[in-house]
């Protein structure tokens, strides 16, 4: 039996870019990136404090050469259309870094031991000439209003690259409908530590509005999670109706012992209710080496709370803090 669940300590032990989805049938999922960077893994169980014991299930490996066959990152499981899709980045082995997003199928009814099927490379529109040319990852899918957005990282630049946040409609689960359109760029100090970088979004909703977190700088003790927001009824396609907050919403807490929190998703707890924001941290912040392949962030989750203004505040800042 697993134990309780416990706020913002290790729950799941070296699992980076945690994703966590409720399905209809009230099963949670669990995926993310592991070590060794060389397949997908799935959990289930119909608690969330069960997801830390439960059976890992590996669904994909990587290919012995070509694309998809090193460094295979941030996996997210979605259902769309009666159909369930994992989305994911991986790189060459003859070129690691040329990270590219890409989709697997399973039309099965359990994604443990349903078959997946490599739909390729995720399409961008047939007028787009830049989407998913240059080293591409972190995607996330939602739904707002009957259509479905894709949201994705991609460096752009000669010399200095920057990791920047894009947006487009999608005409189908591996293919956009529109062009690309710039979310946000790494504009503020706290986005640029060793690398100029905005990553991993992840989608809130909460009466009427839509958040989306996203992590910026490098993977070490620096790496911390921003925040933009929209009206739902807004044009989600329009970056002028987006608005971002000029400070972190959670970063490294030494007296917490919580290093480098971000790659973060969102869930309901059991009651339905109850937002939970699941993300990665480490318990350290001393890093031998190239902090990408030290192992141990670990998953944790954080009970997201809510100022009079109906705002999200996450537990290490006060909302004055995050507007000052």
């Amino acid at each position: 039996m697993s134990e309780e669940l416990k706020y913002n300590e290790p729950w799941i032990l070296q699992r980076a870019d945690p994703y966590v989805y409720r399905h209809t049938d009230g099963n949670y999922y669990f995926t993310a990136s592991i070590p060794a960077y060389d397949r997908i893994v799935l959990r289930r169980s119909e608690t969330l404090a069960g997801l830390k014991d439960a059976e890992e299930v590996t669904v994909w490996e990587k290919h012995k050469e070509g694309i998809m066959s090193e460094h295979i990152w941030a996996p997210e499981l979605h259902y769309l259309d009666g159909k369930w899709y994992i989305y994911f980045a991986g790189g060459d082995k003859d070129d690691v870094w040329a990270i590219r997003p890409y989709v697997l199928e399973c039309a099965d009814a359990d994604p443990l031991i349903g078959t997946w099927t490599e739909k390729g490379k995720m399409g961008r529109a047939d007028e787009d000439e830049f989407s998913f040319e240059a080293f591409s990852l972190d995607a996330t899918v939602f739904e707002n209003k009957g259509k479905h957005y894709y949201v994705w990282a991609e460096k752009v630049g000669v010399g200095k690259q920057i990791s920047n946040l894009y947006i487009g409609e999608m005409e189908s689960p591996y293919k956009l409908k529109t062009v690309q359109v710039l979310l946000t760029t790494p504009d503020y100090d706290w986005e640029r530590v060793d690398f100029w970088v905005n990553e991993g979004p992840a989608i809130l909703k909460h009466n009427g509005k839509i958040y989306l977190t996203f992590s910026a700088s490098a993977t070490g003790e620096c790496y911390c999670m921003g925040m933009l927001y929209i009206d739902e009824d807004a044009d989600l396609l329009d970056p002028a109706c987006w608005k971002k907050l000029r400070r972190p919403v959670l970063k490294t807490d030494r007296e917490a012992g919580v290093f480098g929190p971000g790659h973060n998703s969102f869930v309901k707890a059991e009651d339905g209710e109850t937002d939970l924001c699941v993300y990665h941290a480490r318990p350290y912040d001393e890093i031998v080496g190239d902090p990408l392949y030290d192992p141990n962030r670990h998953a944790m989750v954080m009970k997201v709370r809510y100022d009079e203004n109906d705002f999200p505040v996450f537990e290490y800042q006060t909302l004055e803090e995050v507007f000052e």
